[in-house]
């Protein structure tokens, strides 16, 4: 994640990552989720947590989960089903429930389909956020597969030459295994930025970049400047990826409208066909390597491509080249050993839901 969004250290309280996890546990809990579905709902949100997807970890996530359950606007004890399935599909009724937990499910299906056949593809209607899209797509990696995720639903996304909001931030994730190096693990949304990252901007006072959100007619603002009275929650018609269409936003607003059919459309998911506000599904799969070709060959091939990327010549003013995963494996190696991160707000609304929910508070 950009350092533009991440907590000063001047007054970051650093949170040992099992203190935290095992309080999210506590609150998932008290919201009525079963224990073992509460440690998949937390194990989720810290995976985001230690990466650096601050934008997706407790701090901007969690309190939204907790009022979701509180108005029963999640239903805490899902029974997800099977509607159609085939030997390489499925289509999963997820009960209301909340995406943490039923994506993951979903994907074991993908996961077993693909052992049996090859290829394992799961479309999810009526479930609610998934959290950091890649954690789910890691779960096809581990397994020396390929995996791919994708959500989409509400509406934040200005098609391009638009000047209403019709899309979602629907965020695409992939992850492909290699041996020695660290899992390729591409997580982003089509929007120039996640909706997240304009609270977690907010939060800090900080600016905006041009081109990352549109004005009030649809027009993209070129020219950034600071937030004006925006709170965690509060959001902005968001340009698609690319900004402006000399840029390439057609690029983006294309792939939303992808991520759309695929998660929507093809899980017959009720509000897709009018792009209702509170349209919401997800879209799993899983690709077994072994289906084509040698495991081994194939997770050597991504080494030697993965370090040809990372040692690639920086450009002047930067010491070095990245691919999508290794940033996010080098943080979570710093935040296991020296916590993580979060900005004294997200502290002090732990503390109070502590409180609220009687548990005991040990995270500052």
């Amino acid at each position: 994640m950009l350092k533009h969004f991440q907590v000063p250290d001047d007054i970051a309280v650093r949170v040992d990552v099992d203190k935290l996890r095992f309080a999210t546990e506590q609150v998932f809990i008290k919201c009525g989720v079963p224990e073992s579905e509460a440690k998949l709902g937390a194990d989720v949100l810290l995976f985001a947590d230690q990466s650096g997807i601050d934008t997706h970890g407790v701090s901007n996530m969690l309190r939204s989960y907790v009022a979701g359950y509180t108005s029963d606007a999640l239903n805490a004890t899902p029974e997800m089903k099977i509607i159609k399935e085939t030997p390489s599909t499925a289509t999963i009724d997820g009960d209301g429930g909340l995406g943490l937990m039923i994506a993951p499910k979903a994907m074991e299906i993908a996961i077993e389909k693909a052992k049996a056949v090859g290829t394992g593809v799961v479309a999810v209607r009526n479930s609610g956020h998934l959290g950091a899209a890649g954690y789910h797509a890691m779960l096809a990696a581990d397994q020396d597969m390929i995996g791919w995720c994708m959500t989409a639903g509400g509406k934040a996304m200005v098609p391009t030459f638009g000047a209403e909001p019709q899309l979602g931030t629907n965020p695409i994730a992939f992850a492909a295994p290699g041996n020695n190096e660290p899992t390729f693990m591409f997580d982003a949304a089509m929007t120039s930025i996640a909706g997240n990252k304009i609270g977690l901007a907010a939060r800090m006072g900080k600016e905006m970049s041009p081109g990352w959100v549109a004005n009030d007619d649809g027009s993209p603002d070129m020219d950034g400047g600071q937030f004006k009275e925006l709170t965690l929650g509060t959001t902005r018609m968001q340009l698609p990826m690319g900004s402006t269409r000399e840029l390439g936003s057609h690029k983006g607003y294309g792939l939303g409208v992808i991520v759309d059919i695929l998660c929507g459309q093809l899980s017959f998911a009720p509000g897709f066909g009018s792009l209702a506000q509170q349209r919401r599904a997800h879209f799993v799969a899983a690709y077994s390597v072994d289906a084509f070709g040698d495991v081994d060959e194939f997770k050597e091939n991504m080494d030697g491509m993965l370090k040809g990327l990372a040692s690639t010549k920086p450009m002047p003013g930067e010491e070095r080249v990245y691919y999508a995963g290794l940033p996010e494996h080098e943080v979570r190696l710093e935040r296991r050993e020296n916590g993580v991160p979060l900005h004294p707000e997200v502290v002090e609304w732990f503390r109070g839901i502590c409180a609220e929910f009687e548990i005991i508070f040990d995270l500052a």
